[in-house]
């Protein structure tokens, strides 16, 4: 089927007005104006690439997009124009299948360098509005509108398949839904020709352009795309399988690797989905636990701090009490009154006093002796904090074997001394 490109270049039939000058005259200028488009398509596609290759993607957008019609690009991504009529062809539209092809694939290659550059630093790089409009296309759809309009009439057959696949797999990588690049490769692949197994036995000059070993590689590259990516992407797997299976393309081995492709990639994505599934229960049931050790952790939290409260409280009483007690005024008894000594040689009652002999008090015990200071003390203090602390002190020392001997010697010695001097004194 000859492409709509080929017509428009195609020189009327030579029984008609073969020998007019005019006739001679409009096809040399016509064959000059094809020249020369050419020209400016190579020069155009030469440059653009060497700045794509330095990463000056602005200046390679702004080199080729006369020839592909993206000069204006935010009218140009419909396959109308602003009054309804259809889109004005870009000059790429005339040129030879080899440079259309190209320029295509280069302009393809570089929507998604640009998509690429993500929104802050590609609208530093070709500002907000550009940038916008050219990840709006490659995100929905809009090349697809954008190449059939420009360079190919409006006809989506007559688009080379080399171009259908990469549009399609742009489309593959930017785009969320692939209902529309469904929708664009079904409506290629019923219109255009059907391309039959190569025998490999007709010779490339009998065999039609179209059923060349290279045309058959790229519309199996085409079918790959559909079935094994798109169909996929939007859980059609039994379409994709049927499709396959009717496919007159593909021979009887290739058939087979793309069913057990697809049947491995169907599994993968079951499997995938079985696993984030189990992830997202094992999530959820680790918020769970982390939640109700929170808690945990939050009522522990509250009843330690309810048993310090309640331990600064305590010690506070304790202060205050022991703070009361210390303020309180010492009480002491009154002494007993001193019984007068007889004096030797006085007399009572008119007899003489005879002063009797003081009997030798025993040894004081130990513990006696405590206890009876304890029972003084007792009897004649108040109670104190600091009278039972010097208590507890004494007790404790007490309580020391080596404190408990010298303590006995000293009371002892004192006892002793005590004995002398009232010794002394009777004699």
């Amino acid at each position: 089927m000859p492409s709509r490109t080929d017509t428009l270049l195609q020189s009327p039939s030579p029984s008609v007005h073969s020998d007019s000058p005019d006739y001679i005259s409009s096809s040399l200028a016509s064959l000059s104006r094809a020249k020369s488009t050419n020209t400016f398509i190579v020069k155009s596609y030469k440059a653009a690439t060497q700045l794509y290759l330095t990463r000056r993607f602005k200046e390679a957008w702004d080199a080729i997009a006369p020839a592909v019609g993206a000069e204006s690009w935010e009218t140009s991504t419909g396959a109308k124009g602003e009054d309804g009529e259809a889109a004005e062809a870009a000059p790429i539209a005339q040129s030879s299948h080899g440079t259309r092809t190209k320029v295509w694939v280069f302009w393809l290659s570089l929507v998604h360098a640009v998509v690429e550059l993500g929104a802050e630093e590609g609208k530093v790089e070709f500002g907000g509005e550009l940038w916008k409009c050219i990840a709006k296309a490659a995100r929905e759809g809009g090349v697809w509108n954008h190449i059939i309009a420009r360079g190919y009439g409006g006809v989506e057959t007559e688009v080379d398949a080399e171009v259908v696949v990469n549009v399609a797999t742009l489309l593959l990588e930017h785009m969320p839904d692939q209902r529309v690049n469904q929708a664009r490769l079904e409506v290629w692949l019923a219109g255009a020709e059907e391309v039959a197994p190569y025998d490999g036995m007709s010779t490339p000059m009998s065999v039609h352009s179209t059923s060349s070993p290279k045309a058959l590689q790229v519309r199996q590259k085409i079918l790959e795309v559909y079935a094994l990516h798109v169909l996929p992407a939007i859980g059609e797997w039994e379409q994709a399988e049927h499709f396959l299976e009717g496919c007159g393309s593909l021979d009887e081995e290739r058939r087979d690797a793309f069913l057990e492709a697809l049947r491995g990639l169907r599994e993968e994505k079951d499997g995938v989905v079985v696993r984030e599934r189990e992830l997202k229960e094992r999530r959820e049931r680790e918020d769970l636990e982390e939640a109700a050790e929170q808690e945990r952790r939050r009522l522990d939290e509250e009843k330690r701090k309810v048993e310090r409260e309640e331990k600064e409280r305590v010690a506070s009483e304790k202060a205050k009490a022991a703070a009361a007690a210390s303020k309180a005024p010492w009480t002491t008894a009154s002494p007993p009154k001193p019984t007068p000594t007889p004096v030797p040689g006085s007399t009572t009652n008119g007899r003489p006093v005879r002063k009797a002999p003081t009997p030798r008090a025993p040894p004081a015990n130990l513990y006696t002796q405590f206890t009876a200071l304890v029972t003084t003390t007792r009897q004649n203090l108040k109670a104190t904090p600091r009278l039972v602390m010097f208590i507890l002190a004494f007790l404790l020392l007490a309580m020391r074997r080596d404190i408990r001997l010298r303590l006995r010697r000293a009371l002892a010695d004192s006892w002793q001394k005590v004995q002398r001097t009232v010794g002394m004194g009777m004699k």
